[in-house]
Protein backbone atom coordinates (compact mmCIF):
# COMPACT_ATOMS: atom_id res chain seq x y z
CA UNK A 1 0.00 0.00 0.00
CA UNK A 2 2.94 2.52 0.84
CA UNK A 3 4.58 1.75 -3.03
CA UNK A 4 0.75 2.96 -4.39
CA UNK A 5 0.77 5.88 -2.33
CA UNK A 6 3.83 7.03 -3.37
CA UNK A 7 2.67 6.60 -6.80
CA UNK A 8 -0.40 8.26 -5.98
CA UNK A 9 1.43 11.59 -4.82
CA UNK A 10 4.11 11.93 -7.36
CA UNK A 11 1.30 11.68 -9.64
CA UNK A 12 -0.75 14.08 -8.11
CA UNK A 13 2.54 16.77 -7.77
CA UNK A 14 3.18 16.26 -10.92
CA UNK A 15 -0.14 17.03 -12.34
CA UNK A 16 -0.34 19.82 -10.44
CA UNK A 17 2.63 21.50 -10.92
CA UNK A 18 1.14 20.73 -15.00
CA UNK A 19 -1.52 22.95 -13.66
CA UNK A 20 -0.15 25.23 -12.36
CA UNK A 21 2.00 25.67 -15.88
CA UNK A 22 -0.92 25.54 -18.44
CA UNK A 23 -2.42 28.44 -15.93
CA UNK A 24 0.65 30.64 -16.07
CA UNK A 25 0.98 29.68 -19.51
CA UNK A 26 -2.27 31.33 -20.61
CA UNK A 27 -2.16 34.03 -17.83
CA UNK A 28 1.50 35.20 -19.56
CA UNK A 29 -0.28 34.62 -23.34
CA UNK A 30 -2.77 37.23 -21.99
CA UNK A 31 -0.39 39.86 -20.99
CA UNK A 32 1.59 39.62 -23.85
CA UNK A 33 -1.39 41.05 -25.83
CA UNK A 34 -1.10 44.20 -23.99
CA UNK A 35 1.03 47.19 -24.31
CA UNK A 36 4.83 45.83 -24.10
CA UNK A 37 7.60 46.93 -22.40
CA UNK A 38 9.65 47.30 -25.73
CA UNK A 39 12.98 48.20 -24.04
CA UNK A 40 12.87 44.73 -21.64
CA UNK A 41 11.89 42.21 -24.91
CA UNK A 42 14.85 43.81 -26.78
CA UNK A 43 17.47 43.84 -23.97
CA UNK A 44 16.23 39.85 -23.19
CA UNK A 45 16.80 39.61 -27.19
CA UNK A 46 20.18 40.28 -27.28
CA UNK A 47 21.22 38.40 -23.36
CA UNK A 48 18.98 35.49 -24.68
CA UNK A 49 19.25 34.91 -28.49
CA UNK A 50 22.94 36.72 -29.23
CA UNK A 51 24.89 35.00 -26.62
CA UNK A 52 23.29 31.75 -27.85
CA UNK A 53 24.50 31.84 -31.52
CA UNK A 54 27.87 30.20 -31.28
CA UNK A 55 26.49 26.71 -29.88
CA UNK A 56 23.89 26.90 -32.39
CA UNK A 57 26.25 27.78 -34.74
CA UNK A 58 28.27 24.36 -33.48
CA UNK A 59 25.37 22.02 -33.08
CA UNK A 60 23.67 22.51 -36.16
CA UNK A 61 27.17 22.48 -38.59
CA UNK A 62 28.07 18.87 -36.89
CA UNK A 63 24.86 17.94 -37.61
CA UNK A 64 24.82 18.08 -40.59
CA UNK A 65 28.62 16.84 -41.68
CA UNK A 66 27.27 13.91 -39.64
CA UNK A 67 23.67 13.12 -41.39
CA UNK A 68 25.88 13.38 -44.69
CA UNK A 69 28.89 11.25 -43.57
CA UNK A 70 25.76 8.75 -42.71
CA UNK A 71 23.91 8.79 -46.10
CA UNK A 72 26.11 9.99 -48.53
CA UNK A 73 27.56 6.44 -49.21
CA UNK A 74 24.41 4.68 -49.02
CA UNK A 75 22.72 6.85 -51.68
CA UNK A 76 25.63 7.23 -53.65
CA UNK A 77 25.76 3.32 -53.56
CA UNK A 78 22.12 2.99 -54.97
CA UNK A 79 22.14 5.80 -57.50
CA UNK A 80 20.46 8.28 -55.58
CA UNK A 81 22.81 10.91 -54.65
CA UNK A 82 20.49 13.45 -57.02
CA UNK A 83 18.33 13.27 -53.74
CA UNK A 84 21.04 13.88 -51.12
CA UNK A 85 20.34 17.75 -50.90
CA UNK A 86 16.60 17.31 -50.66
CA UNK A 87 17.01 14.80 -47.58
CA UNK A 88 19.23 17.05 -45.68
CA UNK A 89 17.07 20.15 -46.26
CA UNK A 90 14.09 18.41 -45.54
CA UNK A 91 14.65 16.47 -41.73
CA UNK A 92 16.74 19.68 -40.64
CA UNK A 93 14.05 22.22 -42.07
CA UNK A 94 11.57 20.21 -40.43
CA UNK A 95 12.73 18.36 -37.44
CA UNK A 96 16.68 18.72 -36.22
CA UNK A 97 16.42 22.56 -36.88
CA UNK A 98 13.80 23.39 -34.31
CA UNK A 99 14.66 20.29 -32.04
CA UNK A 100 17.86 21.07 -31.62
CA UNK A 101 17.61 24.70 -31.51
CA UNK A 102 15.13 23.90 -28.74
CA UNK A 103 17.06 21.63 -26.77
CA UNK A 104 20.34 23.82 -26.78
CA UNK A 105 18.03 26.97 -26.06
CA UNK A 106 16.50 24.77 -22.96
CA UNK A 107 20.06 24.38 -21.57
CA UNK A 108 21.20 27.57 -22.10
CA UNK A 109 18.11 30.34 -22.35
CA UNK A 110 15.46 28.13 -19.81
CA UNK A 111 18.52 28.18 -17.11
CA UNK A 112 19.45 31.64 -17.51
CA UNK A 113 15.36 32.50 -17.44
CA UNK A 114 15.25 30.32 -14.09
CA UNK A 115 18.33 30.95 -12.34
CA UNK A 116 18.08 35.48 -12.63
CA UNK A 117 14.07 34.82 -11.41
CA UNK A 118 14.65 32.29 -8.64
CA UNK A 119 17.97 34.89 -7.49
CA UNK A 120 15.57 37.48 -7.65
CA UNK A 121 13.32 35.43 -5.46
CA UNK A 122 15.39 34.59 -2.60
CA UNK A 123 17.04 38.36 -2.77
CA UNK A 124 13.02 39.47 -1.73
CA UNK A 125 12.67 41.40 -5.58
CA UNK A 126 9.77 39.75 -6.36
CA UNK A 127 7.90 40.63 -2.98
CA UNK A 128 9.43 44.08 -3.78
CA UNK A 129 7.33 44.34 -7.20
CA UNK A 130 4.12 43.50 -5.72
CA UNK A 131 4.45 45.86 -2.89
CA UNK A 132 4.86 48.37 -5.37
CA UNK A 133 2.09 46.94 -7.04
CA UNK A 134 3.67 45.77 -10.30
CA UNK A 135 2.24 42.89 -11.88
CA UNK A 136 5.71 40.40 -11.84
CA UNK A 137 3.42 38.45 -14.93
CA UNK A 138 3.87 41.46 -16.72
CA UNK A 139 7.07 42.78 -15.72
CA UNK A 140 8.96 39.40 -15.45
CA UNK A 141 7.91 36.82 -17.61
CA UNK A 142 6.05 38.27 -20.51
CA UNK A 143 9.40 40.35 -22.06
CA UNK A 144 10.65 37.10 -21.53
CA UNK A 145 7.90 35.18 -23.51
CA UNK A 146 8.25 37.72 -26.47
CA UNK A 147 11.60 37.35 -27.09
CA UNK A 148 11.77 33.84 -26.68
CA UNK A 149 9.04 33.44 -29.26
CA UNK A 150 11.19 35.96 -31.41
CA UNK A 151 14.55 34.41 -30.93
CA UNK A 152 14.59 30.60 -31.01
CA UNK A 153 12.70 30.71 -34.68
CA UNK A 154 15.34 33.48 -35.82
CA UNK A 155 18.18 30.79 -34.51
CA UNK A 156 15.91 27.88 -36.10
CA UNK A 157 16.28 29.41 -38.88
CA UNK A 158 19.89 30.35 -38.56
CA UNK A 159 20.19 26.98 -37.54
CA UNK A 160 18.86 25.30 -40.74
CA UNK A 161 21.15 27.64 -43.34
CA UNK A 162 24.18 26.50 -40.95
CA UNK A 163 22.88 22.92 -41.34
CA UNK A 164 22.54 22.60 -45.08
CA UNK A 165 26.03 24.40 -45.69
CA UNK A 166 27.46 21.69 -43.26
CA UNK A 167 25.84 19.05 -44.96
CA UNK A 168 27.08 20.86 -48.57
CA UNK A 169 30.87 21.02 -47.72
CA UNK A 170 30.71 17.32 -46.81
CA UNK A 171 28.95 16.23 -49.83
CA UNK A 172 31.33 17.76 -51.94
CA UNK A 173 34.66 18.14 -49.90
CA UNK A 174 34.51 14.15 -48.95
CA UNK A 175 31.62 12.31 -50.58
CA UNK A 176 32.19 13.64 -54.11
CA UNK A 177 28.45 15.12 -54.80
CA UNK A 178 28.28 18.11 -56.97
CA UNK A 179 27.09 21.36 -55.60
CA UNK A 180 25.32 21.55 -58.50
CA UNK A 181 23.74 18.27 -57.62
CA UNK A 182 23.24 18.99 -53.95
CA UNK A 183 20.84 22.67 -54.65
CA UNK A 184 19.27 20.99 -57.42
CA UNK A 185 17.57 18.26 -55.09
CA UNK A 186 16.81 21.23 -52.62
CA UNK A 187 14.72 22.87 -55.19
CA UNK A 188 13.13 20.18 -56.87
CA UNK A 189 11.76 18.01 -54.07
CA UNK A 190 11.81 20.86 -50.86
CA UNK A 191 9.11 23.68 -50.55
CA UNK A 192 8.69 26.63 -48.16
CA UNK A 193 6.67 25.10 -45.62
CA UNK A 194 10.04 22.53 -44.53
CA UNK A 195 10.99 25.39 -43.22
CA UNK A 196 7.87 27.49 -42.04
CA UNK A 197 6.61 24.37 -40.21
CA UNK A 198 10.00 23.93 -38.16
CA UNK A 199 9.56 27.90 -37.26
CA UNK A 200 6.43 27.50 -36.32
CA UNK A 201 7.41 24.79 -33.87
CA UNK A 202 10.08 26.87 -32.82
CA UNK A 203 7.53 29.72 -32.01
CA UNK A 204 5.58 27.35 -29.60
CA UNK A 205 9.15 25.86 -27.93
CA UNK A 206 10.48 29.01 -27.49
CA UNK A 207 7.21 30.07 -25.18
CA UNK A 208 7.34 26.53 -23.59
CA UNK A 209 11.17 27.42 -23.01
CA UNK A 210 10.26 31.13 -21.65
CA UNK A 211 7.58 29.73 -19.00
CA UNK A 212 9.03 27.04 -17.64
CA UNK A 213 11.51 29.05 -16.98
CA UNK A 214 9.80 31.64 -15.20
CA UNK A 215 7.47 28.89 -13.61
CA UNK A 216 10.65 27.03 -11.31
CA UNK A 217 12.09 30.12 -11.00
CA UNK A 218 9.17 31.22 -9.22
CA UNK A 219 8.53 28.43 -7.50
CA UNK A 220 12.41 27.85 -6.26
CA UNK A 221 13.37 26.68 -2.93
CA UNK A 222 15.53 29.31 -0.60
CA UNK A 223 18.80 29.39 -0.47
CA UNK A 224 21.34 28.80 -3.40
CA UNK A 225 21.06 24.60 -3.68
CA UNK A 226 17.47 26.17 -4.80
CA UNK A 227 18.49 28.07 -7.23
CA UNK A 228 20.42 24.97 -8.16
CA UNK A 229 17.55 22.36 -8.10
CA UNK A 230 14.84 24.94 -10.20
CA UNK A 231 17.38 25.51 -12.82
CA UNK A 232 17.50 21.37 -13.48
CA UNK A 233 14.22 21.07 -13.21
CA UNK A 234 13.77 24.05 -16.09
CA UNK A 235 16.48 22.06 -18.34
CA UNK A 236 14.97 18.94 -17.78
CA UNK A 237 11.16 19.58 -18.20
CA UNK A 238 12.02 21.58 -21.03
CA UNK A 239 13.62 19.40 -22.85
CA UNK A 240 10.73 16.72 -22.36
CA UNK A 241 8.24 19.69 -23.55
CA UNK A 242 9.99 19.89 -26.76
CA UNK A 243 10.03 16.25 -27.57
CA UNK A 244 6.12 15.94 -26.58
CA UNK A 245 4.96 19.19 -28.43
CA UNK A 246 7.54 18.45 -31.11
CA UNK A 247 5.77 14.77 -31.63
CA UNK A 248 2.10 16.69 -31.50
CA UNK A 249 2.79 19.28 -33.43
CA UNK A 250 4.55 16.83 -36.69
CA UNK A 251 0.92 15.24 -36.38
CA UNK A 252 -0.66 18.84 -36.86
CA UNK A 253 1.84 20.23 -39.34
CA UNK A 254 2.48 17.64 -41.45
Amino acid sequence: MKFLETIGKITLDRLTALGAVTLLYFESMRHVFKKPRFSSIINQMSHLGVDSLMIVTLTLTFTGVVMTLQTAAQFIKFGAESTLGAVIGIAIGRELGPVLVGIVCAGRVGSAITAEISTMKVTEQIDALKVMAVNPIDYLIVPRMIACMIVVPILTIFGDIIGVLGGLITAVFYSGVSSVVFFNSIEIYCNSFDITGGVIKAVFFGSIIAVLGCYYGLNSPNGAEGVGKATTKTVVSSIIAIFVFNALLTFVLF
